[in-house]
């Protein structure tokens, strides 16, 4: 994604309260939307996928999730559809599960987190996976100990399975 495209930034109650490039956003860490859809395959495990070296935050990390910065003036909804058909190549329904906030030193997000089923096969979009694969969750967390996985990812992760979802 451009660093020209633009996004909206918002108060603490999720309020747009200005418009800033997607750069201006990254650089100054303005409060912002975006979307986690965690992605099932028919026996429970998750999609995991390396992220491109070329990514704006993260560069190189594994995630749990696919989904991304909303668009300005764009919905939850319509973000979790238009990031899985780009990232995975496919129109599929996902199912809306609980707001999520965070916040670190890269970054401050107000989300929506969404679930779907898929098997696969999937066109990974080259600009921002490198590869990915099903894992169990129990395995998910055995690699997290040990490779570069995004902290906001996990986050969602951690707050799904607290929820028994």
């Amino acid at each position: 994604m451009g660093g020209e495209e633009l996004v909206d930034v918002i108060d603490a109650a999720g309020r747009t309260v200005s418009v800033a490039t997607r750069a201006e956003m990254r650089a100054r860490r303005l409060p912002h939307r975006c979307v986690y859809v965690l992605v099932f395959n028919s026996r429970g495990e998750l999609f995991v996928h390396l992220r491109t070296a070329a990514k704006d935050i993260f560069p190189s990390h594994w995630d749990v999730a696919v989904g991304g910065v909303l668009a300005a003036e764009e919905s939850f909804a319509e973000g979790a559809r238009r990031e899985v058909r780009e990232e995975l190549g496919l129109e599929l329904n996902t199912e809306e599960l609980f707001p999520f906030h965070h916040e670190d030193e890269a970054t401050v997000v107000q989300a929506m987190v969404y679930r779907t089923v898929h098997d696969g096969p999937f066109q990974l979009q080259a600009e921002e996976i490198v590869r990915g694969e099903f894992l169990s969750l129990a395995e998910v967390r055995r690699r997290a100990q040990d490779m570069p996985f995004c902290p906001d990812g996990l986050a969602v992760l951690s707050e799904f399975l607290r929820r028994g979802l």
